[in-house]
């Protein structure tokens, strides 16, 4: 099973995949994408540090995402990725040519074909009003695509707001529009 948990900052997407993954009786191991780069960000790691189980396993993995799913999954294991926001802004910021594409593309082509289960946390930054700067438009215009083909690929979709879940694509839907 293949999940895509959406929420904006603080909406408790990240506490709820972690209930799934604990609950899912897997191996759980935790892809991190993070990257301390100041005080807020490091404190904000520890949290999640804090919240996780001693027992999963750890991989942080700020770029090379698709390839880091391949040697992780199994078809016993729970990859739980948190989160995509921040590796499309590892993407964006490295500013390497063709790498974001081939990066997402990467990821789009691998997760169908993985073993086990993968829940995959992500901020939705596209209800607000649009951003003035071109990069924050560049990101928030690759995060909304990023999701849209994930939404398609994935078995079951769930937006977070106020720490209260919404299904949006039940296990076993199929969504309605082609990215």
């Amino acid at each position: 099973m293949k999940q895509l948990i959406l929420g904006g900052a603080r909406s408790g997407k990240s506490q709820l995949a972690e209930r799934l993954a604990m609950q899912s009786g897997r191996e759980v191991v935790y892809i991190a994408t993070a990257t301390v780069g100041d005080a807020e960000m490091e404190s904000r790691i520890g949290l999640h540090r804090e919240r996780r189980p001693e027992h999963w396993g750890l991989v942080e993995e700020p770029v090379a995402l698709a390839q880091c799913l391949q040697q992780q999954a199994g078809e016993l294991k729970l990859l739980l990725v948190d989160c995509l926001t921040l590796w499309l802004s590892n993407l964006i910021c490295l500013e390497q040519h063709g790498v974001l594409r081939r990066e997402v593309d990467a990821l789009l082509q691998t997760l169908p074909q993985l073993p086990g289960e993968v829940i995959l946390v992500s901020n939705e930054v596209g209800m607000g009003i649009t951003p003035m700067g071109e990069l924050s438009r560049h990101f928030q215009d690759e995060l909304g695509l990023l999701h849209q083909r994930l939404a398609a690929q994935s078995d079951r979709v769930v937006l977070t707001v106020a720490g209260l879940p919404h299904v949006l694509k039940p296990a076993g839907t199929v969504l309605a529009l082609d990215p």
